[in-house]
Parts: structure tokens; C-alpha cells; sequence
């Protein structure tokens, strides 16, 4: 499977308590549990504005259908060609 970086604007996210947050996750991840093994969510970073979120799936597609399932914007999918971390500088 492949890895992508689903950019998604949503505003005042940052500012959503926990239990916002929590009940986000809990949409995704029920549109993943009707999806099936074929696409996976990795973690999501949020911002005040944006949530990045990483996930493991087939093709650009599928990520597509998971945003139109579940009510979220996708509003940039990439694809990750390479990882580098600070190991890469020697």
C-alpha cells in the first residue's frame, strides 16, 4: 500500500476540545471499519486551521471515498515518495 498526506481545511479545528476531536476520530474511523483492510489511518497532526493526516491506502481513490464517506474535506491528497529524518545528515 502506499502512504499519503491528506491535507484537510477545517476551520477552528484547533480549537475543538477533546471530545470534539474524539468524536472526529470516531467518524473516520467507522467509515474505515465499513471500508475494510484496504485503507488505514495512520495518526493526524492539527493545526488551528488544517489537519495533515497520514494514511496507508491502495491509491489516491480510496482516500477520495473515505473523505466523500465520511463528510471530510480532503482538500490536498499526496502521494509520500521518500521519508528523510535527521539520520539522512550522517
Amino acid at each position: 500500500m502506499a502512504q499519503f498526506v491528506i491535507e484537510r481545511e477545517i476551520p477552528g479545528l484547533g480549537n475543538l476540545s477533546e471530545a470534539g476531536l474524539q468524536e472526529v476520530a470516531r467518524k473516520s474511523v467507522g467509515v474505515l471499519n465499513e471500508m475494510g483492510p484496504e485503507i488505514r489511518w495512520l495518526h493526524s497532526y492539527v493545526t488551528g486551521d488544517k489537519m495533515f493526516c497520514v494514511y496507508l491506502a491502495p491509491d489516491e481513490e480510496t482516500v477520495r471515498k473515505h473523505a466523500r464517506l465520511g463528510g471530510f474535506p480532503a482538500n490536498r491528497i499526496s502521494a509520500v515518495r521518500r521519508m528523510i529524518d535527521p539520520s539522512l545528515a550522517g
